[in-house]
């Protein structure tokens, strides 16, 4: 990764929307002025294109996760092409045309890369990862990834619970936010959305 510009992080959101619990996200990221990259199921988003629409007009950048939450390795080529289609058909018809790909579990092989060029996609990972999904309390996430916290950090979180997750809910995710906000601003970092190259904009 290379290093971000303008003292900014950037706070990433998987595997929602969720009906309950992105909305609550949205209202902690709006109360701590902070914006964030939210990397959607495509199949949740047409569910619930409201949420869809809020996470964008308030200033949030909304892109590609995937239809199916399966690990690249476990499909075919010819599978991984039709999620990744499906995905991005889905998520046009909402108005959103995603720019940055997370591949579930963070995982790709050499056909991500492929389908990636094929859709003007660039895959994006992480740097500082909560853990959220093993429901800590919101303390123990920001201590995780305190000592990563720097221009260029790309966080890991999650508003919707997605396969893997031992949580029930993701109310711990949602009160890390605003002591998380204030954690980077104490270093003079700012909370902005992921732009096209996969860096925090400036």
């Amino acid at each position: 990764m290379s290093p971000g510009r303008g003292g900014a992080i950037a706070l990433t959101f998987d595997d929602g929307p969720d009906v309950r619990w992105t909305p609550a996200v949205l209202d902690a990221l709006r109360d701590a002025d902070a914006r964030a990259t939210f990397f959607v199921m495509a199949e949740r988003a047409v569910a619930h294109p409201q949420l869809i629409a809020r996470a964008r007009s308030e200033g949030h950048a909304v892109e590609l996760h995937c239809v199916r939450h399966v690990r690249h390795a476990e499909l075919t080529d010819e599978e991984l092409e039709q999620d990744t289609a499906t995905g991005l058909t889905m998520l046009g018809g909402l108005g959103v045309r995603p720019r940055l790909w997370r591949a579930p579990w963070g995982t790709v092989r050499d056909h991500s890369h492929v389908v990636a060029s094929r859709h003007d996609l660039r895959l994006v990972h992480w740097t500082a990862d909560t853990e959220d999904w093993a429901g800590a309390p919101a303390d123990e996430l920001v201590r995780r990834v305190w000592p990563e916290l720097g221009p260029g950090t790309i966080v890991l979180a999650h508003d919707g619970l997605g396969p893997g997750a031992t949580r029930e809910d993701c109310a711990q995710t949602v009160a890390m936010i605003e002591p998380l906000v204030s954690a980077a601003r104490a270093r003079g970092l700012r909370c902005e959305p992921l732009g096209r190259d996969g860096e925090p904009l400036a």
